[in-house]
């Protein structure tokens, strides 16, 4: 008979949890409360998995501790305390529970909501301080008002299957979700966050914090709302902009606010955001429900066991199941096919299409054994900014990107095409692009082509690719508001199917540019588009 498999469980993870594992012959449950630093350190050596909560932190230092360790289980979404990058590196799975708390932010957002639309804090003092102030605590109705979601992921789903209990009207702004999704939860699309705003009686917000995102609820986007809006975050904190916020509200620009994420946890105890009557705080409490516990608590045992006796890994958000040689022996492959990826996209949106149905990756016969890494790696280089997912990687993204409603296909390359070459294609609903490399042994990945235009051109952390007349002086053109902006050139190189016709370029950029550099090269004579690709 095997021996079994040996669990340490702490942290105070929920008992049905705990009997998840028990339940299963193949395991050696050991529950221990919180363990300090060097005790822990001491014992891990004997344990093939550890579960446990935000009090543990599973450093380095306990990861090449870890002999026997083949699993890391978090009862939560977060991963801050656990050293990601060792345990890749190891080889070492780490799991999470992404999906429990789902209820338990919609539940809130509710209770909240109603709070403020009956005025019950209000009441509640008034009634205390031995008043009956009935006459001056009217209240309003969810039915038929307007709900705006910014972010119809998994959060935002949720929220609106039950505000459409409530008779609301819903419109939600995501250009990365596809529009089956949309009909499927009887939501109503807008193009741009500013349709929204015109319309929404209530608007929420549930998208990671990106650079996209950070402060994309600022003071004109809360200008654009009615007087008598309300505005709610209980996402992450930074995505509306808290000074903004604290201003509208003092100016009587908005009816009221709430907010359970903020910019800076915890909240100061000076902070402005504590002396404003109509905004309403809770202490980052979205997932503080029984319920929800015991969800991450059942979620990330069954996941912890399943890896140990199975070897099912396709909830680990690193990339353990490819195997540490093997991932370091198709790194350069899967980055190259992330990257194409990300240029597709990237080229998709300029052109107005943000929403992709599917994505196609061509591989010649020396990656033809590894589509499923290429096909996560494609996959992260499209959701990448976009999903409230916290870590998106290859053994997440398939999933996360089928949930979206894009296809992914694989396909072998003919015999004639290089062993080593890479092309993506992305589709949408209106036109379809796509971008081939060549990832060669011991040489550097290039990009052979974008779109129709044959190019060579590595990589770096960022791509400028420009589409121009093909006239004299626009590469001097560029040259000059690039060097004036102090952004270095690596790579130029200039491509065009005829000569006079359209001419692209594919610029390498040793460091970032601003929108502001990107605005004022489509300013220039015969720049027909600018695409930035941040890597």
């Amino acid at each position: 008979m095997a021996m079994p498999f040996r669990v340490l469980v702490t942290d105070e993870i929920d008992p049905d949890g705990v009997a998840l594992l028990a339940a299963e012959p193949l395991l050696d449950i050991h529950e221990v409360a919180t363990l300090p630093k060097d005790e822990l350190l001491s014992q891990i050596g004997e344990y093939d998995a550890i579960i446990g909560r935000s009090a543990t932190r599973i450093s380095p230092e306990l990861l090449r501790a870890a002999s026997r360790l083949k699993v890391v289980g978090r009862a939560g979404v977060g991963v801050d305390n656990i050293a990601m990058d060792v345990a890749t590196e190891l080889g070492i799975a780490v799991v999470n529970a992404p999906a429990g708390n789902t209820i338990a932010v919609a539940e809130l957002f509710f209770g909240v909501l109603l709070g403020i639309l009956r005025q019950l804090p209000k009441s509640d003092a008034s009634m205390r301080g031995g008043r009956w102030d009935r006459s001056q605590l009217m209240g309003t109705e969810l039915q038929g008002k307007t709900l705006g979601i910014v972010g119809l992921g998994r959060f935002g789903s949720a929220i609106a299957t039950r505000a459409a209990a409530f008779g609301m009207n819903l419109v939600a702004y995501d250009p990365y979700i596809v529009e089956s999704r949309f009909q499927a939860l009887r939501v109503q699309r807008v193009a741009d966050l500013g349709e929204l705003l015109a319309v929404a009686d209530v608007l929420t917000v549930h998208t990671p914090l990106t650079d996209e995102t950070r402060g994309m609820i600022g003071r004109r986007q809360l200008a654009a709302l009615s007087p008598n809006a309300i505005v709610v975050n209980m996402a992450r904190g930074g995505i509306i902009d808290e000074v903004a916020l604290t201003e509208a509200l003092r100016a009587g620009q908005l009816r009221a606010a709430a907010l359970d994420a903020f910019t800076k946890e915890p909240l100061a105890a000076d902070s402005p955001l504590r002396g404003i009557e109509n905004l309403y705080l809770t202490p980052h409490i979205g997932a503080s429900t029984t319920e929800a516990q015991r969800n991450v608590a059942v979620d990330a045992c069954a996941a912890v066991r399943d890896a140990l006796i199975t070897g099912e890994l396709s909830r680990s958000i690193n990339i353990a199941e490819i195997g540490v040689a093997r991932w370091q022996e198709l790194q350069p492959v899967l980055e190259l096919t992330r990257k194409l990826a990300a240029i597709s996209r990237a080229l998709l949106a300029t052109h107005g299409s943000r929403v992709i149905d599917t994505i196609d990756v061509r591989a010649g016969e020396a990656f033809s054994g590894s589509r499923a890494a290429l096909l996560a790696s494609a996959a992260v280089g499209i959701l990448q900014s976009v999903t409230e997912q916290e870590r998106l990687n290859v053994i997440n993204a398939r999933t996360l990107a089928e949930a979206r409603g894009i296809e992914l296909s694989f396909t072998d390359l003919s015999s004639a095409a290089s062993p080593h070459a890479i092309e993506v294609r992305v589709r949408s609903a209106m036109q379809e692009i796509g971008a081939s490399g060549t990832a060669l042994p011991g040489s550097v990945p290039r990009i052979t082509r974008i779109g129709a235009f044959h190019v060579d051109v590595q990589p770096r952390d960022t791509l400028l690719i420009l589409t121009n007349n093909d006239v004299p002086g626009v590469i001097g053109r560029v040259g000059t508001v690039l060097g004036e902006a102090e952004v270095n050139i690596a790579e130029y190189h200039q491509a065009r199917l005829a000569q006079g016709g359209e001419a692209l370029a594919a610029v390498a950029l040793d460091g970032p540019i601003s929108e502001a550099t990107r605005a004022a090269l489509l300013e220039l004579p015969d720049v027909r588009s600018a695409t930035v690709v941040t890597f």
